[in-house]
């Protein structure tokens, strides 16, 4: 699927309860995850010792850290849209997000998303995101929630 072009507000309100995009799959590997561990000192034998996570965990693996899943969204979001004339892009926030399942190193996951909300504030594109991180094979998202986006056009 293409990327969504969004070139000004009234292009992006236009899309208002509309699905986005679905990004392409990204592989959550052993590497991806200990460097996260080693980023954010969490270093949980959960995530990080294969031998013991196969031996011990419920899930005979390790598992990615879920704000390494939610770390990813920037990226999958990039793939789903670009946003032309713009000066500036913040990360604002989150809502409702919940972790709804691990993801089991080795697997593949995606972000859908739909535009669930966007005000034009004294100039400023403030968009809420509904958006899910799916897994392949899974009926369940590993993530969900709302992330808000400021949009500072040109």
């Amino acid at each position: 699927m293409a990327k969504l072009i969004i070139n000004s507000y009234d292009e992006f309100a236009a899309h208002l309860g509309e699905e986005l995009g679905t990004s392409d799959w990204l592989q959550i590997d052993q590497d991806r995850i200990n460097l996260f561990a080693d980023a954010t000192l969490d270093h949980q034998w959960i995530h990080v010792d294969v031998q013991r996570a196969k031996e011990e965990s419920q899930y005979h693996s390790t598992i990615a850290h879920g704000y390494l899943t939610l770390s990813i969204l920037p990226y999958l979001w990039a793939q789903i849209i670009q946003v032309n004339n713009i000066k500036m892009l913040v990360n604002y926030g989150m809502d409702k997000m919940r972790f709804g399942q691990p993801v089991v190193t080795g697997s593949r996951v995606r972000m859908v998303t739909k535009l669930h909300n966007i005000q034009n504030l004294r100039g400023i594109c403030k968009t809420e995101i509904d958006f899910k991180i799916e897994i392949e094979g899974q009926r369940k998202p590993a993530l969900e929630g709302i992330a808000s986006f400021l949009y500072y056009f040109i």
